[in-house]
């Protein structure tokens, strides 16, 4: 059988696998690779650096810089995707007639130029992405970072409009499909879960010590998240929450230190994050962005006992029966009560297992990821 050569032009290096945005990136990349394919990967390198790693699972692997700064402004395109441009990204992959990949919104530069018009690309659509900046404006304190997020929400919602229907999307939630279709017109979206490190579930059995909170607490969303939980939850009760993730800020360190019964572990390694996560009674994760998928909220499903979200963060995710549901603050405080104390058992740990691999199968999800490249067109097999 003829070799699949296939480009992937990824956002950023996708190894090490230490932040969400790169876990689809990389176990998608490993599946393939051991599904045969011939992969010639391309990743825009602004401060992980080049890893050898990654020689592992691809032919080659070629980096090009991000134009950061006023250099990769423009008042036509997002800026996530026009300092993504590049000439010799785009001399390489005219090099040959391979299908290409584009790992999200962020490296769609090259579809605005004639010379890809008949190739086969396929995007992988990690976020309905304007709506994502859009709530970043919103959570954002920065006059500045507010503006910035406002301006590049405003032109992401024209782009996305404008690309949706050149080439087939896949994307990671029903959720961003449904709106891709309904808002933009998109006919060619179907949904392609995550590709994630996880196999089995290996939530303990019995009852933890605390509250969880974790993500990357650089993010405005998630410092969001946070002060809501110690402002609307966590200040009527007497149970104890241990709040986690990256380079949190020095108010948010603040806010937390006038809570007594909340702490914050700042850059926690994967083990420590893992281990906080099945040490945990509860892992309590709400959302106010419903685009895309919580990578924290799956990892903590994989790996934890009780999870506990709003609303929002489960929308249309298929993920609403391995959770506990709540509809606001006050829903929130009382399953917290109601769960602190009560056992995880073997039959919640079975029945979540079930649920999330009748979901995520790397294994068969690549197959289904090759099936629809290499397909012609009118035979692309619609999503079940």
């Amino acid at each position: 059988m003829k070799d699949k050569h296939l480009h992937i032009v990824c956002l950023d290096t996708p190894y090490p696998v230490d932040y969400g945005g790169v876990f689809d990136l990389f176990y998608k990349m490993s599946s393939l690779f051991a599904a045969g394919i011939q992969i010639h990967l391309h990743c825009f390198e602004y401060g992980r650096g080049e890893q050898p790693e990654l020689n592992n699972y691809c032919v080659e692997v070629n980096y090009y810089p991000r134009c950061q700064g006023h250099k990769g402004f423009s008042h036509k395109l997002p800026y996530i995707v026009c300092s993504r441009s590049n000439g010799q990204l785009v001399e390489n992959l005219l090099a040959d007639d391979y299908p290409v990949l584009l790992e999200g919104i962020h490296c769609t530069y090259l579809l605005n130029d004639e010379r890809f018009k008949d190739r086969n690309i396929i995007l992988r659509l990690h976020n309905v992405e304007y709506r994502y900046y859009r709530q970043l404006y919103l959570a954002e304190r920065s006059l500045f970072r507010k503006l910035y997020y406002w301006h590049e929400s405003h032109l992401l919602r024209k782009y996305e409009k404008q690309i949706a229907n050149k080439v087939l999307i896949l994307s990671v939630s029903q959720q961003d499909t449904d709106l891709y279709r309904q808002e933009f017109g998109a006919e060619h979206i179907f949904l392609l879960p995550v590709f994630l490190p996880f196999k089995d579930t290996s939530g303990k059995e019995g009852n933890g010590c605390f509250c969880l909170y974790h993500g990357n607490l650089s993010v405005a969303e998630n410092e969001q998240a946070v002060v809501w939980l110690l402002k609307k939850v966590f200040k009527y009760l007497e149970v104890p929450l241990v709040i986690t993730g990256k380079n949190p800020s020095a108010r948010l360190q603040r806010l937390v230190g006038r809570y007594p019964q909340a702490c914050l572990i700042a850059n926690p390694t994967e083990e420590e994050m893992q281990d906080l996560i099945s040490k945990a009674q509860i892992n309590v994760l709400p959302s106010f962005n419903c685009t895309g998928i919580k990578l924290k909220l799956l990892n903590a499903l994989y790996n934890g006992r009780h999870c506990v979200v709003n609303e929002e963060a489960v929308k249309c995710s298929g993920l609403e029966d391995a959770c506990h549901v709540a509809s606001g603050a006050e829903d929130i405080r009382q399953l917290i009560l109601s769960l602190y104390n009560q056992p995880f058992t073997t039959r919640e740990l079975e029945a979540r297992g079930t649920l999330l691999k009748n979901k995520f199968n790397n294994e068969r999800n690549a197959r289904r990821l090759i099936e629809w490249i290499w397909q012609p067109p009118v035979r692309r097999p619609v999503s079940p």
